[in-house]
Order: structure tokens, then sequence, then C-alpha cells
């Protein structure tokens, strides 16, 4: 498919002022939801009242510490690493211009940025590998780490947290990264880049970083809902199993969602339209098979290597086709959450079956 054709695929949007207002709109949505987060924070700091969503909840030295550290680490050195890589993608591999990269690590809501204009004029698979490296490159490389550190130690400790294993516990953690992800998010200086421009795809247009953030405010707010699928789940399920449940709750959707991007990108022809938030809402065939495989062979994998009954086989099968049903039906920007969500409930339901 020419350049052309690919520019006439993406094309009519609609108007700049009306994608605009939807990024404002998802702004002012996180904004509530962090006033409500904050004001929870408050009450726990006063009355001094935990709660099994977040049990800790104070704002100590260890605690601003960590809030620092964890910042300056995940969002501004290894976002940095990646923003350059993406940088240096769209400059020689995809041969944007310097003016075209300094827009594509803006706001982009300050002026029209026309997607499929960049799509005449520059290869759109290209654009797509771009992108698809930096927000896989940031993302994947430390999750991949900490999913095994953390199936390797729970396949030891068994410990009931297995379920947020990868949230927040610390109420204050929550509230100050989300406060700074809405500090930065009209920013058009190096931090509004380092922190957004690695995982806001060009081809999202105007609404990338609304999409970016619609994803941050979902995973604070997951937690309200996995906390209680969780307690049932370690109800249910004997200590033995907690790692197995860990690795096709949490390693099945990274595999799924991470490998339909890459297959995706490298392989399929992005015909398949989908609703969400982003200029250009379509995913590939290609990338949906590499999805579904990724997740088959991680769930098998984990039920054959614990030596698991039978029964867990078609569990490891039902989540990896759940997976996949849902990272490309669900609308774009709550996927990562909706699959995580549907392997609790599906484990959830598969416990109270068997156990």
């Amino acid at each position: 498919m020419s350049n052309v054709a690919t520019a006439a695929a993406v094309a009519p949007l609609p108007s700049f002022e009306e994608r605009r207002r939807t990024s404002d709109r998802i702004f002012r949505g996180a904004v509530w939801f962090n006033v409500a987060l904050t004001a929870f924070w408050l009450f726990s700091v006063f009355t001094h009242r935990g709660t099994a969503i977040f049990p800790h909840y104070n704002v100590d030295r260890a605690g601003v510490g960590r809030v620092v550290s964890g910042i300056l680490f995940f969002n501004v050195l290894w976002g940095f690493i990646w923003y350059g890589v993406k940088a240096l993608l769209l400059k020689y591999f995809v041969g944007f211009s310097k003016e075209d990269r300094r827009q594509a690590f803006s706001s982009r809501m300050r002026a029209a940025y026309d997607v499929s204009d960049l799509v005449a004029r520059y290869s759109e698979r290209k654009i797509r590998i771009a992108d698809m490296i930096g927000r896989r490159g940031r993302f994947l490389t430390l999750g991949l780490s900490f999913f095994f550190y953390f199936y390797a130690r729970e396949a030891v400790d068994h410990s009931p947290a297995f379920a947020t294993a990868f949230l927040a516990d610390n109420l204050f953690d929550a509230v100050a990264s989300g406060w700074i992800f809405l500090s930065l998010f009209y920013n058009n200086g190096w931090l509004g880049a380092v922190f957004y421009g690695p995982q806001s795809r060009v081809m999202d247009g105007v609404l990338a970083r609304a999409n970016c953030l619609l994803i941050t405010t979902l995973w604070a707010a997951f937690k309200f809902v996995l906390v209680p699928v969780g307690a049932r789940l370690t109800a249910i399920f004997p200590p033995t199993t907690y790692a197995a449940l860990f690795a096709l709750i949490w390693g099945s959707y990274m595999a799924a969602d991470g490998l339909s991007e890459v297959g995706g990108s490298l392989f399929g022809k992005q015909r398949l339209k989908v609703p969400g938030i982003g200029d250009v809402n379509r995913k590939s065939v290609g990338g949906t098979v590499s999805g579904f495989v990724g997740a088959l062979v991680l769930c098998l994998w984990v039920v054959l290597s614990q030596h698991l009954p039978a029964p867990w086989i078609g569990l490891a099968v039902v989540i990896a086709i759940s997976n996949t049903l849902l990272e490309l039906f669900s609308p774009r920007g709550t996927d990562d959450v909706v699959m995580a969500i549907a392997n609790a409930l599906i484990c959830w339901g598969f416990g109270a079956l068997m156990y």
C-alpha cells in the first residue's frame, strides 16, 4: 500500500478542536479522580486508618525517598533513555525532520497535528515500529524483569499479595505520581517529552498523551478492584498455586498486550478498526495472532512447569483466548486493565469450580 493510500485510510478525522476537547475531558476526569484519591489519602493520614486497598498511607522520610527515587529512575532516567532511542529512530529509521521530531515529542495540543500528512510523507510501518520500540522498550524491559523476579519469589514465599504485586500499596505513592503526570500533561519542554514521549504514539496524534494519561489513571483505580478479587483468590486456592496464578493474571496480560503490538507493527496490516483514544485506531490480524500465541505459550509453560493438574491446561487456554479477544475489542486505553481484571475473575471462577 502506498503512503498516499495509507493517508487516505486514516482520514477523515474529527477536527483538531474536537480532539483537543476529548483530551481536555480526559485530563479533567483524571484531575477529579486524583482529587478524590488525595482526599482519601488525607483522611487516612489524619484518622490513622489504613485500608485493605492501601494499607500504607503515611508520609515519612522513607516514603518520600521511595517516591523520589522511583520517579527519578522509572520516569526520568529510564524515560530519558527511551526518549533518546525513539528520537534516533524517528530521525534515522523513519526520516523525520527536526520539526517533525519536535512536534512528535510535544503535547500536540497547541496546534493542529496531522497524522495523515505524516504517513503521506513517511512510511506508516516505520512510524509504527518506532512507536512500538519506544513504548515496549520502556515497559517490557523492566516489566519482564520484575515479572520473573516476582514469579520466582512467589514460588518460594507464597505471598497472598500476588494479585497486586505490580501495584503500589502506599497511597502517597499513587497520589504523588498522579499529580506529577497531570502537571506535565500540557508541558512542551524536555521533562514532558521524557515522561510522555516514549509511550506517546505518533499514530495517536493529538490524543497521544490522553491515551497515556487514561492508562495511568486506570491503573491507579485498578487496585480498588483487584484487592477484593485477590482476597477471594487467596481464600480459594492453596498457597502452592499462587505463583501460577500470578503468572496467569500478570504474565499472560503482558505477553498478549506486548506481543500484539510487536507483531502488529512488524508484520501486520492495520485494517481492523477498533474504538478508543487515538487519532488512528486500527489493529491487525498479525498482531492479534502474535498476542494469542505469546499468551498461550507463557500460560502453558507456567502450568506444565508447575506440574499442575490437567484442568489448569484448560484454564491456560481460556485465559489466552480471553486476553486476545479483550486486547482486540476493548477500547484503546482501557485494554490493559480490562485484561488483568478478566484474568483475575476467570481464575476466581476456575477456583470456585475446582476447590
